[in-house]
C-alpha cells in the first residue's frame, strides 16, 4: 500500500475532476476524505484516490454489463 500523499492538482490530474467536484464528493462521503497536513494545506492518500478509481471502474462495467 502506498503511504505517498498527492496535493489537489496531482488529484484533478489522476481523477479527471474539478476542484469544485472533488470537494463536492467528499461532502456526499463518495470520495476519500482529505488529510490535514497543516494549516491551509491538505492531501490524499494515493492509494485511497486509486482504490477510488477502481471502484468507479468496477461500477462502470458492472453498470455496462446489465445493460447488454
Amino acid at each position: 500500500m502506498s503511504n505517498k500523499i498527492l496535493r489537489l492538482p496531482a488529484v484533478k490530474t489522476k481523477t479527471g475532476l474539478s476542484r469544485s467536484a472533488i470537494y463536492a464528493r467528499v461532502s456526499q462521503g463518495t470520495f476519500p476524505a482529505a488529510l490535514s497536513l497543516g494549516p491551509n494545506t491538505v492531501g490524499w492518500l494515493e492509494a485511497d484516490v486509486e482504490a477510488w478509481i477502481d471502484k468507479q471502474i468496477a461500477s462502470s462495467r458492472r453498470m455496462q454489463e446489465q445493460v447488454a
